[in-house]
């Protein structure tokens, strides 16, 4: 099996609904995804895919859905509030957290066709959450 893996940033500001701590807060983090491709075989050009398309696809896709947004789980009554101002904001299902931000790429990777084997997100330099099948 061959394996890829190609890096991105982005900033973005989350909070979590039903939370005690410091993330119950409207907060911005700047967090790394990192995403995982693979291939029984490699293509006639002898890759499992080529990594400037790789990036254009993924950055693409974070950079309208993800990067410098708010992010939010649909139910919080601030996504609401925001919108009504022209904020732009990205709403998830679940809390907005690194297990739900590396499952929701996955998908993401899934839909457009990618080979995609993992997505690990990272939250902070030390806090990381990895989404696999």
């Amino acid at each position: 099996m061959h394996k890829i893996k190609k890096t991105f940033h982005m900033a973005y500001a989350h909070r979590l609904l039903n939370y005690k701590g410091k993330c119950e807060n409207l907060h911005g983090h700047n967090g790394i995804v990192e995403i995982t491709l693979k291939a029984a075989k490699l293509n006639h050009e002898k890759m499992v895919m080529d990594f400037t398309e790789l990036g254009k696809t993924i950055k693409s896709w974070l950079d309208e859905n993800m990067d410098h947004k708010v992010i939010l789980c649909k139910a919080d009554p601030l996504a609401k509030v925001l919108r009504s101002r022209g904020q732009s904001c990205f709403l998830t299902a679940d809390n907005p957290t690194a297990e739900t931000f590396a499952k929701i790429i996955f998908l993401a990777a899934a839909a457009m066709k990618l080979p995609v084997d993992e997505v690990a997100f990272w939250e902070t330099p030390t806090s990381m959450a990895l989404y696999r099948k």
